[in-house]
């Protein structure tokens, strides 16, 4: 068996890198990301909502250009009030 603990995957940067952000569904997400990276581009794809309604999910996309960058994303979204839950 492989043990894969050790090893570190190999991202080239600048990359469009993909997030699962759940937020409650009173929130917007365009907010969400306003507040989170400002004027910087990214793309929304609606995923779900869950069956009572009370989370939505979406696929964000966003061009990051370190690994720096992209963990401070992850952890910005994650300090949201709206966001449920990052992936």
């Amino acid at each position: 068996m492989v043990n894969l603990k050790d090893k570190k995957v190999e991202i080239t940067y600048p990359t469009f890198w993909p997030y699962k952000v759940i937020i409650n569904s009173h929130c917007k997400i365009h907010h969400v990301m306003e507040n989170v990276i400002g004027k910087r581009e990214y793309k929304v794809e609606n995923s779900n909502k869950s069956k009572d309604k009370t989370y939505e999910s979406f696929k964000v996309t966003i061009l990051v250009h370190s690994d720096d960058d992209r963990v401070a994303i992850y952890e910005e979204l994650k300090k949201e009030e709206c966001v449920k839950i990052v992936l």
